[in-house]
This record gives structure tokens, C-alpha cells and sequence, in this order.
């Protein structure tokens, strides 16, 4: 199994779209690329830490590859809005993939170009590509938020 890990804005939906797809195994929401050890999620919504909602996938490269994960990513949200995902304000909502090793790199920096390249969004990409840190899981009660509240979007 491989890991992935992306931010799209709030983790909730981002996590609920990823855990749909045929080969990925299991989903968990946490925070990524910042400075803070073990941080909060009112530490994170402070936007103190330096900390993006992210989705850590963990996914069977035999049924799913990270290309097709890629093209799921750049559906699932705005990557041309800086710190922003709809509603949602500020830094811990930026677009971002963490990478886990040279390959995944490589895939996402050609992704992002392809997509800048494409002409589907009609302003600059600005999401952040940088290597995976430390994960931190976030506390229990957003695990699965929407699912367990059947709910099929963050907006209703």
C-alpha cells in the first residue's frame, strides 16, 4: 500500500470524495505542513500553526494509481484560490500536495503543470507541492465526519 496526502480546503468532503474511489483502502483527516507539534484543530482554525487540513489516503497502486488520485485532487476544489476553499478563510485551508517520495513529487509537479497548461482554470495554480512532514491525525470526531452524519457535501 502507498500513502498520499493532499489539502483541499475543509477535510471533511476532500476526505468523503477520496474514500469513494475504487483502490483506496482507507482515508484519515489531520493536519500537515506546519510548525506546531501536536496540534489542535482550535490550534489549526487559529492559524497559528502553519497547518493544512490535509487527507492522508492510503491507497493499492495496483487498483488506483497516484495519477488518477491527481486528477481527483484538482476536481475536488479551487486550486487557483489562495488560502480559500469557498466559505472556508485562511491558511489551514490552502491547496497543497504533500509528496511522499521523488516519484509522487515528479507526478505532481507535471499534474500541476498540465493542469496550468489545460486552460480549465482561467487564473494561476497556486498550489503548494512540498514534501510530507509529520502527520498529525485529527481528534476522532472528524474522522468520517460527513459519512457518519450522512451527509453528502459540507454545505448540506
Amino acid at each position: 500500500m502507498n500513502k498520499a496526502t493532499f489539502g483541499a480546503g475543509c477535510f471533511w468532503g476532500v476526505e468523503l470524495a477520496f474514500s469513494r474511489l475504487d483502490g483506496v483502502i482507507s482515508t484519515a483527516v489531520g493536519y500537515s505542513g506546519g510548525h506546531t507539534p501536536r496540534p489542535t484543530y482550535e490550534h489549526v482554525c487559529g492559524g497559528q500553526t502553519g497547518h493544512a487540513e490535509v487527507v492522508e489516503v492510503e491507497f493499492d497502486p495496483a487498483r488506483v494509481s497516484y495519477e488518477s488520485l491527481l486528477e481527483a485532487f484538482w476536481n475536488l476544489h479551487d486550486p487557483t484560490t489562495l488560502n480559500r476553499q469557498g466559505p472556508d478563510i485562511g491558511t489551514q485551508y490552502r491547496s497543497a500536495i504533500f509528496f511522499h517520495d521523488p516519484a509522487q513529487e515528479a507526478a505532481a509537479r507535471a499534474s500541476r503543470e498540465h493542469m496550468q497548461a489545460s486552460g480549465k482554470f482561467k487564473r494561476d495554480i497556486v498550489t503548494e507541492i512540498s514534501a510530507a512532514g509529520e502527520f498529525f491525525r485529527a481528534e476522532e470526531y472528524h474522522q468520517k465526519y460527513l459519512e457518519k452524519r450522512g451527509l453528502g457535501n459540507c454545505h448540506g
